[in-house]
């Protein structure tokens, strides 16, 4: 007890403030450890009884602190449970500890009850991994500092790729008993290393310039485009969809020969994966592509790809043509969904003329069936910069991606291997970190249907948690519709492609909601739907929109 009492507070020394733990015998003293540290306040426990839940938690909670999260679980299939976690986590670039409890060496490989093979079980993708001592053959003095600062990026790895955060894999096993007597161990709070980065790259001012951000980009992406004078091409994950030079319609522009054709250089910051126009533009070998590292992959499409820590703007006169041409033609491309919004000044106006004319819109929008581009416009436009907004890998992104305009809201979503894996515990663990840091508003997650379902265990939280303020609002056509816009649409036969494909279900998503005690509604028109995104009943919501396959 007292050697994992004292890896919870050394931890905590290093910053870690978030531990996500899945019950289970052998990982019983960390379990009560971190418990007895959250009672003193030092730092938040979140208890999940799945261990692929409890990965993708951690994963939200991190990916909004940006401070590693430590998910504790017990040996066996638990460990193998965290593997999509770790796995988006390494690509994505988000720092995750995870302290798998294990059988002593003398168990190992001999038929024991739940041992398996888990030192290197992650090893592909983790920043670090470390097969402890058993307590009293040696300690684990030292241990947390090593793991944080891998996980931060603060220290050289033999993985490479200096300065870029990932999961680290601590596994620690024990020999019974088990667990005893809580220790009194002194705890104290500190901050997590900063990670190693090189001297910014300056970008010289000559080549004709785009500036495309992926996801996890951030407003640096839109810095670097208005230090620049360059067009920003930015996805609508990216948390850098604002400022004067965004390009709308960018997937027509980057096809134009004008435009797309006489580009010299791309600086990309984030992880783009939306549309096979960027990614065939970053293919060009005739291109000088510079990407900002950000993730345990660099990326490098044209074998030819600087890849850099940061990046400046040298000083000088912007290219205003090429800028100016960039945004004449994305003025052209811009999606106007306002017309289906209600117009609540000119509903209250003393203008009889102005109020019947808002009247008649608004009776227009009532009647008009919602769809893709109506409901990813209204959860746009409900969320605020003190809100967070987390994407499902679903049809709707790339809907999304195509019709939205520019706002300054935090975007969470999980591409790094674009998954539609754990998208609501991730959300969860967005709102919890949120909530904890101050943030006053709604973590919002917009999905389908089959990531819905796929990720429902997510839907159960203890009820002795602080309950997040969460909106799961789902586009529910009956199945993988995303697969339309495949090569399979055309090549499988009907019936093959409904059934392995389509997967249609009719799953009533309000008695989910019943069963895990949350409030649920469903909504067919645009009117409802900003009443329900911007009235929230309780602290967790289903909204569920129907949509036509």
């Amino acid at each position: 007890m007292e050697t994992a009492a004292s890896l919870i507070a050394d931890l905590i020394a290093q910053g870690v403030r978030d531990i996500v733990v899945s019950p289970g015998s052998r990982s019983q003293a960390l379990a009560l450890a971190a418990v007895r540290a959250a009672d003193d306040g030092h730092v938040r426990v979140h208890v999940r009884i799945d261990e692929r839940v409890a990965g993708f938690t951690a994963l939200g909670i991190a990916r909004e602190t940006r401070v590693p999260a430590a998910v504790v679980c017990t040996s066996g299939t638990a460990v193998a449970n965290l593997l999509p976690a770790v796995m988006e986590a390494f690509h994505s670039g988000v720092p995750m500890l995870l302290l798998t409890a294990d059988r002593p060496p003398e168990l190992r490989g001999v038929g024991a009850n739940q041992a398996t093979l888990q030192d290197g079980l992650f090893q592909p993708w983790v920043r670090d991994q470390l097969d402890a001592p058993v307590p009293g053959d040696g300690d684990w003095a030292g241990l947390a500092e090593q793991a944080v600062a891998a996980a931060m990026g603060a220290r050289e790895v033999e993985s490479g790729l200096r300065g870029i955060a990932g999961p680290v894999h601590l596994n620690l096993p024990s020999r019974e008993p088990l667990s005893g007597d809580l220790p009194s161990i002194a705890v104290v709070r500190g901050e997590a290393p900063a990670a190693l980065r090189d001297e910014p790259f300056e970008l010289d001012r000559g080549p004709r310039t785009v500036v495309i951000a992926g996801a996890d980009a951030g407003p640096d992406a839109e810095e670097i485009a208005h230090a620049g004078g360059w067009p920003l091409i930015a996805e609508i994950v990216s948390g850098a969809r604002f400022g004067r030079q965004i390009v709308h319609g960018y997937r027509r522009l980057l096809a134009r020969e004008d435009l797309g054709g006489r580009i010299e250089r791309v600086v990309v910051l984030g992880h783009p994966t939306l549309s096979r126009e960027v990614a065939a533009l970053l293919s060009r070998r005739d291109l000088d592509v510079v990407a900002v590292r950000c993730g345990g992959e660099e990326l490098n499409l044209n074998h030819r790809t600087r890849g850099v820590d940061a990046v400046t703007v040298a000083s000088g006169a912007a290219d205003r043509a090429w800028l100016g041409e960039w945004m004449r033609a994305s003025a052209v491309e811009t999606v106007d969904l306002s017309e289906h919004a209600p117009d609540p000044e000119a509903l209250a106006s003393t203008d009889f003329a102005a109020r019947r004319e808002a009247v008649k819109a608004e009776l227009d929008a009532v009647r008009r069936p919602l769809d893709r581009e109506l409901l990813a416009d209204a959860v746009w436009r409900a969320t605020w910069p003190h809100d967070r907004l987390v994407f499902g890998s679903s049809r709707l992104v790339r809907v999304a991606d195509q019709v939205l305009g520019g706002k300054k809201v935090p975007v969470h979503a999980n591409r790094g291997l674009a998954g539609i894996d754990g998208t609501i515990a991730t959300a969860t663990g967005v709102a919890i970190a949120s909530q904890a840091a101050g943030a006053p508003g709604v973590t919002r997650v917009l999905l389908g249907d089959l990531a819905f379902l796929h990720d429902v265990g997510a839907l159960l939280l203890p009820p002795d948690e602080t309950e997040p303020r969460l909106q799961v609002i789902v586009g529910n056509d009956g199945g993988g519709t995303i697969f339309d816009s495949l090569e399979v649409a055309s090549s499988a036969r009907p019936g093959d492609l409904d059934r392995a494909f389509y997967t249609p279900h009719t799953v009533r998503i309000e008695h989910l909601a019943l069963a895990y005690g949350w409030e649920y509604q469903r909504v067919t028109t645009r009117t409802a739907l900003d009443q329900a995104l911007t009235s929230l009943r309780g602290g967790r919501q289903i909204i569920e929109v129907p949509l036509a396959r």
